[in-house]
């Protein structure tokens, strides 16, 4: 692939930098910077602030409102979002269930939520991991059971991200278990206001409101809600799937902590020098960059695939593995640069902000704990690694 960029190219570049600059507001940039958690308003103000300028469901046609980039615009506006400090957005809507509702929805379905999900007004997030059923879920037992036009959906799913700020929920349930478990898989869409649906909050280890359980005691879901036929949710988990590990987003991502891990490298020092002119440190942190430099590659020739409308296989796996690796390591060679100061922190002031407190050391330190503890988990998020392994395994080389 040429990765060189063409002088329109870098036009668009200049173009995001400035409209970042100028619309960034400045309060959700300090938190983004200083780690301190972002509410519903943070996020849903910064989305919308993306959809009026037509920047927000980037992976869309035109056709469908979005701004119908080529893979490179895709690259370089997460590229500048990322180095410019704004949150990453709330994928579940425009990066998740919107492709779906476009590949497999119902015209009704499509005027109902598309509008919504376009605009980022309407929250979405996704339904799939229950206690028994995280990377294999082939093993869930949410069930919706057919009752005249509506089905009634009953169990709990967990570790979903972002429900307590959402207004709706894509869940896969089963509807049959008569057959192959993957054949009774259902896709259905959930108001998270319908009576039954409670949400219980998760407070991790670092001490964010990321996740959430979910319960569903006799919810009842109209079957226009369902997407595809019953029966279809397996497949349509695939094709999200692909969607959502083929997302190039956490790239930009990491190249920012790698940036920041950089900047305190420079700082901070060791025996009267700084850890950048420590041989070892450099040997390593230029290891991570070159992995880095791979996976970016790779994220772009999925982007380049999914842009032609063509399957993204086990090279999806490949950049979730490589991005849950790397970014584990920035964050634990982040802690290690960090030292002493970096294990201190009140879980509050991730939400709170630090008020008259001020945090020992530098204003960086105070998020490289958390960061770490969050960066261990993403080696589960969004499927196991030991999944993906198996995916490649299988679909790469043929064992």
């Amino acid at each position: 692939m040429d990765m060189t960029f063409t002088p329109a190219e870098q036009a668009f570049r200049r173009e995001v930098q400035a409209f970042v600059a100028e619309n960034l507001p400045a309060p959700i940039a300090r938190k983004v910077a200083d780690g301190v958690e972002m509410t519903r308003d943070d996020m849903s103000t910064w989305m919308q602030i993306l959809a009026k300028q037509g920047w927000l469901a980037t992976n869309w046609e035109q056709k469908d409102g979005g701004p119908g980039w080529s893979t490179a615009q895709k690259h370089i506006f997460e590229e500048e979002c990322a180095a410019a400090g704004a949150p990453d957005i709330i994928p579940f809507g425009t990066r998740m269930v919107g492709p779906v509702l476009l590949a497999f929805g119902t015209p009704e379905q499509k005027a109902k939520y598309l509008p919504g999900i376009v605009s980022g007004e309407m929250l979405w997030c996704q339904g799939y991991s229950e206690p028994g059923a995280g990377s294999d879920l082939a093993q869930l037992q949410l069930s919706a059971k057919l009752d005249g036009d509506e089905y009634v959906v009953n169990g709990t799913k967990i570790w979903t991200t972002q429900a307590h700020m959402a207004d709706m929920i894509f869940v896969l349930a089963r509807t049959d278990n008569s057959g192959r478990k993957q054949d009774g898989v259902t896709c259905l869409l959930i108001d998270m206001k319908a009576p039954g649906v409670t949400v219980r909050p998760i407070i991790t280890i670092d001490g964010r409101h990321r996740f959430n359980q979910e319960f569903f005691d006799d919810v009842r879901v109209p079957v226009a809600d369902r997407v595809g036929e019953a029966g279809d949710g397996w497949r349509i988990a695939k094709y999200l799937l692909g969607h959502e590990r083929s997302n190039a987003a956490g790239v930009a991502g990491a190249v920012r902590m790698l940036k920041k891990l950089r900047a305190i490298a420079k700082a901070e020092r060791a025996e009267g020098e700084t850890l950048m002119q420590d041989q070892d440190f450099r040997r390593t942190l230029a290891d991570v960059e070159t992995r880095l430099e791979v996976l970016r590659m790779t994220a772009m020739r999925n982007l380049a695939r999914a842009s032609a409308d063509k399957p993204v296989g086990a090279e999806a796996s490949v950049v979730k593995l490589g991005m849950a690796e790397i970014r584990k390591d920035i964050s634990e060679l982040s802690m290690q640069a960090g030292a002493y100061y970096a294990n201190p922190f009140d879980p509050k002031a991730i939400r709170e902000g630090w008020g008259n407190q001020q945090p020992i050391g530098a204003d960086y330190i105070f998020k490289l704990a958390p960061d770490y503890f969050e960066m261990r988990a993403r080696s589960i998020a969004g499927g196991s690694n030991e999944i993906q392994k198996n995916i490649i395994a299988k679909r790469t080389l043929g064992l």
